[in-house]
């Protein structure tokens, strides 16, 4: 996490020069606001990678001499075959067409939807804890 920390810290660096010296070059106010508010966003996630980083073991990533052999093993669990990313996908597709035509009967049918499909991916592998 030590190495994400520090690219949001370098982009975060990059922001607010950036948002300084078109402050002075174009003295245009909506500009200035957008770079001041996008090194404030990269600020909090370097901040937050930095204060995680702290709390977890070091990863292969984050030491300098590690080998590629480092990082081998499981990296966790990924869904062997979902369809639930399909259907995020499509009511959202619907979602936007609602917007783009401003239809009140199908936006709200295209947020039911949006709801439904992605509380069935976020739960999808949920189970009830033992009852003992």
């Amino acid at each position: 996490m030590k190495v994400e920390g520090r690219i949001f810290h370098i982009c975060t660096a990059f922001f607010f020069a950036a948002a300084i010296l078109y402050g002075f070059w174009a003295k245009e106010p909506v500009g200035i606001v957008g770079l001041t508010l996008t090194g404030g966003l990269s600020l909090i996630i370097g901040s937050y990678f930095s204060f995680v980083a702290r709390r977890v073991e070091e990863r292969p990533e984050d030491n300098p001499d590690a080998e590629v052999s480092d990082g081998a093993g499981e990296l966790g669990f990924f869904s062997p075959g979902s369809y639930w990313p399909i259907a995020c996908a499509a009511s959202a597709a619907l979602a936007g067409f609602a917007l783009a035509f401003f239809h009140i009967w199908l936006i709200v049918i295209a947020v039911v939807l949006v709801l439904l499909s992605v509380g069935g991916l976020v739960f999808e592998y949920h189970t009830a804890p033992d009852k003992d």
